[in-house]
């Protein structure tokens, strides 16, 4: 195989236009597609560490993303009542910037979707692919919008539903973990610097993150037997629900749960493919390829990560060889975090067998510290 020239994202999310800004920063030529129209996300906070800063600023957006967030001292682990059990401080991975960041998933869209228009990146909206065919030396792409384009590769950064997964490997499907998450934005304490895990609560735990100088998300990840459906109106009920018996000031923040179209909830479906994540000419990044549970905090940063890597595999090197590479760099690290995000899952499900979480989360911050 012969170096990418031309290479086609399909999905517009973290993901797809972290690889976009890289690989245009790298002088080869890309596309976007993206079903949604509107290219909006939903209004949730996401918890960052120092990896994604890391992997963002190699892209030239550490800054910005800190100054749409906001900072904080680390985790924390609480009891019930909202007493530390441990903390976790972060470390952080590159010089003037924070290990631990909190944002709104907007706020993390906006800094994407502004360096891919400043850069001049062509990003189809409303649009996505209708069927796609391996020639043996690139990929013909038939559009919804009746168009038609070839491309060196495919990469597949549609998210954890991928329907480029669903074509090359239709048997690999998201499942359910039995857990659902909750998230819901409050007004954050004045004098709040971190983020706190509340431990202790059968089935599940709950807490909080900063998210700007007046904002804060409250998250709460629980056992739902049977993957229930829960009706718009009772959503704020529900989470008020999960909240009950939380002192501190996850206890204080629960009140403000009022309003349920402000709730965001959604079951926990994770699916970890196997190496590798490519056939032929076109690959998997991101949730498409690993997703795992919120648990670590981890999904975001993981596919700024694969987008950083398949990057400068691509401007290096050959097709073949670069997606080999990129295996080679992202397989064990990505399927670290998803794995033990399930496992902590499995713990908060069923105490009696479960090991230690702090010690867990603890060592995969460090691990995760390290360069990919």
């Amino acid at each position: 195989m012969s170096k990418a020239n031309k290479v086609l994202i399909v999905g517009g999310g973290v993901g797809g236009l972290a690889l976009a800004i890289g690989l245009h920063q790298k002088g080869v030529g890309v596309e976007v597609v993206e079903r949604d129209k509107d290219w909006k996300v939903y209004h949730v906070g996401i918890i960052v560490q120092a990896n994604f800063v890391r992997a963002l600023e190699q892209l030239g957006l550490g800054k910005a993303a800190v100054a749409a967030g906001y900072p904080y001292r680390g985790a924390r682990f609480m009891n019930m009542d909202g007493e530390v059990i441990s903390e976790l401080p972060g470390e952080p991975a590159v010089d003037g910037l924070p290990a631990d960041l909190g944002l709104t998933r907007p706020a993390l869209h906006d800094v994407l979707t502004s360096k891919v228009k400043e850069l001049g990146i062509p990003v189809r909206l409303g649009v996505t692919f209708e069927s796609f065919v391996d020639t043996g030396f690139g990929v013909d792409v038939s559009f919804s919008d009746g168009t038609n384009g070839s491309y060196d590769l495919l990469v597949g950064a549609d998210g954890n539903y991928s329907a480029v997964r669903k074509v090359l490997w239709p048997e690999a499907a998201p499942r359910f973990t039995g857990q659902g998450v909750w998230r819901y934005n409050v007004a954050r304490p004045a004098d709040l610097e971190w983020s706190d895990i509340y431990i202790g609560k059968d089935k599940g735990k709950a807490g909080y993150c900063p998210l700007t100088p007046e904002e804060m998300y409250i998250f709460a990840v629980f056992e739902e037997p049977g993957n229930p459906k829960f009706a718009a109106e009772t959503l704020d009920v529900e989470l008020r629900k999960r909240l009950e018996g939380y002192g501190g000031i996850l206890g204080e923040a629960a009140k403000a749960v009022t309003d349920p179209a402000l709730v965001v909830y959604r079951p926990l479906e994770a699916c970890i493919m196997p190496d590798p994540w490519y056939k032929g000419h076109v690959v998997l990044i991101g949730d498409a390829a690993h997703s795992a549970t919120p648990h670590l905090g981890q999904g975001a940063a993981m596919a700024v990560e694969d987008a950083v890597v398949l990057a400068e595999e691509l401007a290096a090197k050959d097709v073949d060889a670069a997606l080999r590479a990129f295996m080679d760099r992202r397989f064990e690290r990505a399927k670290l975090v998803g794995t033990s995000s399930i496992q902590l899952g499995e713990w908060e499900m069923h105490p009696e067998a479960a090991g230690n979480p702090v010690e867990m989360t603890d060592r995969i911050r460090k691990k995760l510290a390290e360069p990919v």
